[in-house]
């Protein structure tokens, strides 16, 4: 980086120390090259020429006052400083399209617009039953919903980020352990479905306890998809055996397949999915969640329940009131003790085969 970008000129500050010449596109070309992580990448995402983009970043430094990148040979860094106007940018420009939609619908040539991320790889149940809830929220709130199919990790980064408005996802640790910037409601805890062999002495008892299954090889489905809950139930099952790691698959998607290595491994092994059903749902043989049988692996439960997770819609609580409401009054239903079912709900018993690789 030059003497010149290393040190930005300092202009003076508005009336009660409001920076000059601020203007929203300066954010927005901000926010973008943070994250395309270099010039060439952001200038064609912003449909603009990089010199162009360069001389508006190198504006947005001089009207802060300090340098927010450095340039260096192998990428973009952001300075400290650049991290803390990321994320205000990130905040600023999502109250801003919020508000002017908010605008456009008072004025009835638009309206509110929630980004809802839906995870691959939720319990079937669980994820039609929220998605139901919410549709039917947002057509009574006049709101439009666009759905985000994606990975939400453990600390819902694409909320905080402001990439998304609110998602379905795990918590690993507690609604506390979350950024101040978001809410959440707890939907409901829920276990992994557990298959052994079937000469197994557990199979005959149809439920397991940690100490047995920490002396099996076990393969966790959706172990990269949900790194977080995956890491938390290592960190349970190691208090049993301290060197217990899971065990990889050649196969990540299919059930079936899985359950067929493991029956023919050399180590006995088990299967361990994704949380799928609620706390206490009876075991059942395989052939129930999957047309496919697949000799010597029955399912069975896990005493105790020692590894739950808890499903959880979250939110930012930037978001206008009247989305963060919806948002909440639709949790709130999904937790009612009795919530309607809509017509041809799959009950969350028969989705064990929903295995989030």
């Amino acid at each position: 980086m030059d003497r010149a970008q290393a040190e930005p000129a300092q202009l003076p500050a508005a009336a009660g120390g409001a920076p000059q010449s601020l203007e929203l596109r300066h954010l927005r070309y901000f926010v973008a090259l943070a994250d395309a992580g270099c010039f060439t990448r952001a200038a064609v995402q912003l449909f603009i020429a990089q010199p162009t983009l360069s001389q508006q970043i190198r504006r947005l430094e001089q009207i802060v006052g300090t340098p927010l990148l450095h340039r260096r040979r192998e990428g973009l860094k952001l300075t400290a400083a650049g991290h803390v106007l990321l994320d205000a940018s990130r905040n600023v420009l999502s109250l801003v399209d919020h508000e002017v939609s908010r605008t456009r619908q008072t004025a009835g040539l638009g309206r509110l617009r929630l980004r809802m991320v839906i995870p691959p790889g939720l319990p079937e149940a669980l994820a039609v039953t929220a998605t139901a809830g919410l549709l039917s929220a947002a057509a009574a709130a006049e709101v439009d919903v666009d759905w985000l199919e994606t990975t939400l990790d453990a600390e819902f980064s694409l909320i905080h980020a402001r990439r998304a408005d609110a998602g379905l996802g795990w918590l690993t640790a507690g609604p506390q352990a979350l950024p101040a910037a978001l809410d959440a409601m707890i939907l409901g805890e829920f276990e992994p479905d557990v298959w052994i062999p079937s000469w197994h002495a557990a199979a005959h008892r149809a439920t397991i306890s940690l100490d047995e299954l920490a002396g099996l090889d076990v393969i966790h489905i959706p172990r990269r998809a949900q790194a977080g809950t995956s890491a938390e139930w290592t960190k349970v099952v190691q208090v049993v055996d301290p060197r217990f790691e899971f065990t990889d698959s050649p196969f990540r998607s299919s059930l079936p397949l899985i359950l067929a290595f493991a029956a023919s491994a050399d180590r006995p092994t088990a299967v361990l999915t994704g949380p799928v059903a609620v706390i206490g749902t009876p075991a059942a043989p395989i052939r129930r969640y999957h047309p496919v049988d697949t000799p010597g692996m029955v399912r069975v439960s896990l005493h105790n329940h020692p590894l739950t997770a808890s499903a959880a819609l979250v939110w930012s609580t930037g978001l206008p009131r009247p989305l963060q409401q919806m948002l909440f009054e639709t949790a709130d239903r999904l937790t009612d003790p009795a919530p309607p079912r809509p017509a041809g709900l799959v009950s969350i018993s028969t989705a064990g085969m929903m295995t989030g690789a």
